[in-house]
């Protein structure tokens, strides 16, 4: 029973490298980053646009939160999903990471993040 399990913990951890591996060229990067310690936290910051020194903040306790809570939210933006998938990435991962790589997302990088979730203008009229 133990061997099926550990068998199974490891399928499931090739996967998630798979998953993470994807997204990693889907925005860009080499896909072996996410397997390195340290540098794959600041490829990711690179991928979501954020300053590299962000870093600094991963090591200091509370802030780690507030850092990582961020990079999940704009790593949904940056592929063109909305907050609620940013949410999903934050507390079920192990789900929505996957959504992201092997889905239809496509990286639109920090700045076309910014253009698509911004509101078409428009002139509104009252009428009286």
């Amino acid at each position: 029973m133990g061997l099926v399990v550990i068998l199974f913990y490891l399928a499931f951890i090739v996967f998630m490298i798979a998953a993470n591996w994807t997204v990693y060229t889907k925005a860009g990067k080499p896909g072996w980053a996410c397997l390195v310690p340290i540098y794959n936290i600041v490829v990711l910051l690179e991928i979501v646009g954020k300053p590299t020194w962000w870093f600094v903040l991963m090591l200091v306790p509370v802030a780690n939160i507030i850092v990582a809570i961020i990079m999940w939210m704009e790593l949904a933006k940056v592929f063109g999903k909305g907050s609620g998938f940013g949410l999903g990435l934050i507390f079920l991962g192990c789900i929505f990471m996957p959504i992201l790589a092997f889905g239809s997302a496509q990286y639109v990088g920090a700045a076309g993040a910014a253009v698509a979730n911004r509101q078409p203008y428009t002139t509104q009229t009252r009428q009286f």
